[in-house]
């Protein structure tokens, strides 16, 4: 009764997220074309490599499935899912509702503000329901601190009243998912991070991976395609899912406005010079980053900060959007000192280095 008149009087309080059911399809967080969620897999089956992760999530999938089959109450173990932008973090969670049949509730750590916001969905959520929290590493600590017996005992305390005639009130909850992601996890609070039974890392997809995400987005939007093309854009996608189908769709708008029936390698080309992306996948950002460095700096080291204030340019999209990518290739270094540019980003450039 408590959790009910409890519920009723919290749900009037509404936070900036989203609910799917079943499905596991709705709006997701983050910065993406719409109507991704074409492109999306329905369940595991469909999605394309994380063969690790895959094989984890699929056992306890079938443990969920025993328990409720014997008529109990259960839900997955908390996952984290850590890696940068665009790897598959709100797919695998939207999968996984869709898997088990459950509701998904998708907001981020950003837009959750208040103690309410964390209460109010927790107190409405059914049994084996999930929820998704992006950027989870930037939830304040007080609302971190809500989650821990959440998560640990399926109840919170709430306050109830004001002043001294206020009381605490212990509301249990039903089983549910925490599913957390986030693209730094030495951010994540300790007490937080280890209340997830499971920590998964997401790298970035090979080209061979890319391709084959490609060719399923291309099926589903009924275009013929030269595999070169694919593979073209595949190496220009930054190892990154998210990206490879946006460079597909522009690629194709190209391949639309030439009038033209099947999309080439030529195609392909043109819509990345229109684009201003490299060979490797670099964009103009990321090229202004390394002239930074090496113009500026004479190639570092050098400070995030300062590369930040020349670019006009939001420091953590540096080092969660860019930075990472540049490291992978090797154009880049970072050291307790600062950011070096390294010979291969010179040669990239064809920037001679001064002696």
């Amino acid at each position: 009764m408590q959790k009910s008149f409890i519920a009723q009087l919290l749900k009037k309080n509404t936070t900036k997220s989203s609910k799917s059911v079943g499905s596991g399809i709705g709006t997701g967080t983050g910065n993406q074309d719409n109507n991704t969620s074409i492109f999306r897999p329905v369940n595991l089956q469909q999605v394309i490599g994380r063969e690790q992760q895959k094989q984890v999530l699929e056992v306890m999938i079938a443990s969920v499935r025993k328990k409720l089959s014997q008529g109990q109450k259960a839900a997955l173990d908390h996952i984290l899912f850590y890696g940068p932008p665009g790897l598959g973090k709100t797919t695998f969670a939207r999968v996984l509702a869709s898997e088990l049949g459950t509701n998904i509730i998708i907001t981020s750590g950003v837009v959750l503000t208040k103690p309410i916001d964390v209460v109010s969905i927790l107190t409405n959520l059914g049994p084996g329901d999930i929820v998704f929290i992006d950027e989870i590493h930037r939830l304040r600590k007080n609302l971190q601190e809500i989650l821990y017996s959440a998560m640990e005992d399926f109840a919170i305390d709430v306050m109830m009243g004001d002043g001294m005639g206020s009381q605490s009130v212990r509301v249990n909850l039903e089983p549910f998912t925490l599913i957390g992601a986030t693209t730094n996890i030495g951010l994540l609070s300790g007490p937080l991070r280890d209340r997830f039974g499971i920590v998964q890392h997401l790298d970035y997809f090979s080209d061979q991976e890319l391709f084959l995400i490609l060719k399923a987005a291309a099926q589903k939007l009924k275009i013929r395609y030269e595999p070169e093309a694919l593979l073209e854009l595949a190496r220009r996608s930054r190892g990154t899912g998210r990206i490879a189908i946006r460079l597909l769709k522009r690629s194709t708008e190209f391949m639309e406005y030439d009038n033209t029936q099947i999309l080439t390698l030529e195609v392909v080309k043109k819509t990345m010079r229109a684009l201003h992306i490299d060979k490797m996948g670099l964009d103009p950002v990321d090229k202004k980053i390394l002239e930074v460095v090496i113009k500026h700096f004479n190639g570092g080291p050098v400070g995030i900060k300062s590369i930040a204030s020349l670019l006009g340019e939001d420091i953590q999209t540096i080092e969660t959007v860019h930075e990472p990518y540049l490291v992978r290739l090797g154009f880049l270094q970072r050291t307790q000192r600062g950011r070096i540019a390294t010979d291969k980003a010179y040669k990239h450039l064809n920037i001679t280095r001064s002696k």
